[in-house]
């Protein structure tokens, strides 16, 4: 059927945004006949920037015509101005994260691509063989930043240079190779993935010698960048303060839930005790009987929910489930399916050279990673076809989607899928970690002080290692991934926050309809608009939900 000028501009945005960066578009699923690589020079961050404002420009000359209209026009003028924020304070010019950053964006972007043919193939060698240039494009930007004194934090740099080091050191693209086999293009892709490896090793010494010497002290970024990037985060404008405060209550509540879930693993047990416990006596070995339990729990979710708390499409009723030996993320993590729906959603399970897995603890992830989580959310984003806009269908606002894979756990828990002690544990010391993970983000990035009574424990003020030790010791998070979430939230503010104030926008705008519709109340058809609207910022979610049902 023909586009509303509304829909339109949103497709065409999103075809020329894809043409402007293929690596993105390669994440959302588009294929078409892009160039192999993204420009993240200067001139490319710029012409990314301009086609937001002419989008924005033309957005307001057109008026809507209906409620998906208005709700198409809604998301992309809000997701677009809050990215525009970011371009105009120079985020691009200092865009250096780790371990979720442009080095692993382009490592990653090469997994995702299809290949089922030799044409598909060549797509594939022609995006390694493009990893040198766009390197190279990402150094001038952060260079000509830092002439304008415009820089990330040094400890970025120092750990962003480690991980294109590894990724050098480990030759990451011969799995790539591997994977292609003996055909035509072999040659070929052997020389771009070593030209691949030597850029990578380039830019991790480029890293430690030109640009960490040049770059900032403080890891913190301050209120304006901050108020900025959490808008982006959350399509909403808080008020850190309160957030803050409330993510320390939030933390101590969870902490009271379990310590009384310890002592239903061990009668008496502190909550170290029973985690030792668990530890020892609820595992997999091996990595493929890792893998095979975590397909068994996403099968059985799906089986479960599917047609008694979601109608749950036939396109999204196989999870594609993969491990990773080589990630340099410390949590699991989700992959949209394509456009298409031809790539399947994928949930990505780090190894780190593991071979016993404590599988207590994962049960809250698989439903978070997984149904009724990111898969179930974002691929209906996929299957709902053109009753949504381009736009909605490929882009989202993190707090709505962290805060729906959240919800996602705490649904499971008050339908009583967590069966054991153990694993109702489990999903408390993931909660403990997202509301740890408030405190220790605008903590660190606003640089506020420990509540007086959490500075006897930990100290007044945050550094990297008290970051460490309220994730270790409250967050009860393994040692293997200390490290790497720290350095996480660190160099990208305001993104783990998402998670529980995302939960807290979900939770408040379920009771706002149980109030609101008594006894015709309905948890399916709640969860089925909830689906079907698309992705919607926080500031508007419960009112969204409203006018829809």
């Amino acid at each position: 059927m023909p586009l509303t000028p509304i829909f339109d501009l949103c497709d065409r945005y999103v075809r020329r945004a894809c043409e402007l960066d293929p690596v993105m578009a390669t994440f959302r699923g588009v294929t078409g006949d892009f160039a192999p690589g993204t420009d993240y020079s200067p001139d490319g961050h710029a012409a990314r920037a301009q086609l937001i404002r002419d989008t924005l420009a033309e957005l307001a000359t057109l008026t809507p015509t209906g409620d998906a209209d208005r709700l198409a026009a809604d998301h992309l003028r809000e997701r677009l101005e809050a990215e525009l924020a970011l371009h105009d304070l120079g985020e691009p010019l200092r865009s250096v994260r780790a371990p979720f950053g442009l080095l692993q964006t382009l490592r990653n972007s090469v997994d995702l691509m299809p290949r089922g043919d030799e044409q598909q193939w060549r797509a594939v060698v022609a995006r390694v063989a493009a990893v040198p240039q766009m390197l190279s494009s990402w150094r001038v930007s952060l260079a000509t930043g830092a002439d304008r004194g415009i820089v990330a934090a040094r400890r970025q740099a120092v750990e962003a240079a480690a991980q294109a080091q590894r990724y050098a050191d480990s030759a990451t693209f011969d799995k790539v190779v591997t994977a292609y086999g003996n055909g035509p293009l072999r040659d070929e892709l052997v020389a771009a993935a070593a030209a691949a490896h030597a850029a990578y090793a380039e830019t991790a010494d480029w890293l430690r010698r030109e640009y960490a010497p040049r770059a900032a002290e403080a890891d913190g970024v301050g209120p304006e960048r901050y108020a900025a990037a959490s808008r982006l985060s959350l399509g909403d404008t808080i008020d850190p303060v309160e957030a803050y405060h409330w993510g320390w209550e939030e933390l101590r509540r969870i902490e009271r839930e379990m310590d009384a879930e310890a002592d239903r693993v061990r009668r008496g047990a502190t909550v170290d005790e029973a985690v030792a416990y668990l530890d020892e006596t609820d595992v997999v070995t091996g990595v493929d009987a890792y893998r095979d339990w975590l397909r068994e729990r996403h099968e059985e979710a799906i089986s479960r929910l599917h047609g008694v708390h979601f109608d749950i499409p036939a396109q999204l009723r196989t999870v594609d489930v993969v491990t990773v030996e080589d990630s340099s993320a410390g949590a699991a993590y989700y992959t949209p399916p394509s456009e298409d729906l031809s790539r399947p959603g994928r949930t990505w399970w780090p190894t780190q050279g593991r071979e016993r897995f404590a599988v207590w603890a994962e049960l809250t992830t698989v439903f978070h990673e997984g149904v009724p989580g990111h898969h179930l959310q974002i691929g209906q984003l996929r299957v709902l076809g053109e009753s949504l806009s381009r736009f909605s269908r490929l882009s989202g606002v993190s707090g709505h989607s962290e805060g729906w894979a959240l919800y996602a756990e705490r649904l499971c828990d008050e339908l009583g899928w967590f069966e054991t002690p153990g694993q109702r544990l489990g999903m408390l010391t993931a909660s403990a970690l997202r509301a740890a993970r408030v405190v220790v983000d605008i903590g660190v990035h606003l640089d506020l002080p420990l509540p007086d009574d959490e500075a006897a424990r930990h100290g007044p003020r945050w550094t990297f290692e008290t970051a460490c030790e309220v994730l270790r010791q409250r967050g009860r998070l393994g040692e293997h991934r200390v490290r790497p979430e720290v350095v996480r939230y660190f160099g990208w503010p305001a993104q783990a926050i998402s998670y529980k104030l995302g939960e807290r926008a979900w939770l408040a705008a379920r009771a706002e309809a149980q109030a609101r519709l008594g006894a015709d109340f309905d948890l399916k058809r709640w969860h089925t608009t909830a689906l079907s609207l698309g992705p919607v910022g926080l500031a508007t979610l419960a009112d969204a939900l409203r006018r829809a049902g």
